[in-house]
C-alpha cells in the first residue's frame, strides 16, 4: 500500500471514530442535560407554578408534588426547615401531580386560595388534616381545614373551575408526563434530580447548589 492509500485509511477511519463518538455522546449525555436547570422552556419550572421563597434565590427546589399524598405530607415540614434555614437562597416550585382519589379538587382548593393570597396557610392547613380526607372522594375535612385557615369557601367554589386553573392543571399533567414522574414526591434542585429519596439528600443536595452558587 502506498502512501497517500495509507494516509486516506488512517483519515477514514478516524472520521468513523468521530462519528461513534459523537453518537454515543448524544446517547448517553444530551438526556442528562435535559436536567438542567434554565428559565427557558424548561418542564420542571413554570411561570404559573406556586413559589414559596424569593424569585431571585440561586437555588430552586422543584417539588412534584400530590395534595393526597402520605409521604408529600411527611416530607414537607423538613422542606420548610430547608426554607427557613435559607430564606434568601432557596425558593420552592410546587408542580401539581393527581395521581390519587380526591387530588385534583385539592389542588383546585389550593390554586382558590392562591387566588385569594393565602396559599402557604391553606396548603399547611390541608396538609395537615390529610389523615381525615385522605380516602374521602369529597374531601369535605379538607374544605374545612380550608376554611379554617381564612378560605373564603363561597369565592373559592365560584372560581376552582375556571379555565385559568384547568390550564394549569392541564399543563402540570404534561410535564409530569414530559418528565417521566412516577411517584410523589419527586425533587429537582436547580434541575438536578435527587439521587436518594430523604430529607437528608435533599438538604445535602441543597448545600451542594448553594455551594456552586458563590
Amino acid at each position: 500500500m502506498n502512501r497517500r492509500a495509507i494516509v486516506l485509511t488512517i483519515s477514514a477511519v478516524a472520521i468513523v471514530c468521530f462519528a461513534a463518538a459523537a453518537l454515543l455522546y448524544q446517547r448517553y449525555s444530551v438526556p442528562q442535560e435535559t436536567t438542567v436547570f434554565s428559565q427557558k422552556s424548561n418542564p420542571l419550572v413554570r411561570f404559573h407554578s406556586p413559589v414559596l421563597g424569593p424569585n431571585d434565590a440561586p437555588v430552586t427546589i422543584v417539588e412534584f408534588f400530590d395534595p393526597s399524598c402520605e409521604s408529600c405530607r411527611a416530607l414537607f415540614p423538613y422542606v420548610k426547615q430547608i426554607l427557613a434555614k435559607y430564606p434568601n437562597d432557596v425558593r420552592l416550585v410546587v408542580r401539581y401531580v393527581l395521581f390519587h382519589n380526591g387530588s385534583e379538587e385539592a389542588v383546585r382548593i389550593l390554586e382558590s386560595a392562591r387566588a385569594q393570597g393565602i396559599y402557604e396557610p391553606v396548603l399547611e392547613a390541608v396538609l395537615d388534616a390529610q389523615p381525615q380526607w385522605h380516602d374521602d372522594p369529597k374531601i369535605l375535612e379538607a374544605w374545612k381545614a380550608a376554611a379554617e385557615a381564612g378560605l373564603d369557601v363561597e369565592k373559592a367554589q365560584e372560581v376552582m373551575n375556571s379555565p385559568e386553573i384547568d390550564a394549569i392543571l392541564k399543563k402540570d399533567a404534561a410535564d409530569v408526563k414530559t418528565v417521566g414522574i412516577q411517584g410523589t414526591p419527586t425533587f429537582f434542585v436547580n434541575g438536578k434530580p435527587l439521587p436518594k429519596f430523604g430529607p437528608q439528600p435533599l438538604l445535602e443536595l441543597v448545600q451542594s447548589e448553594m455551594e456552586k452558587a458563590k
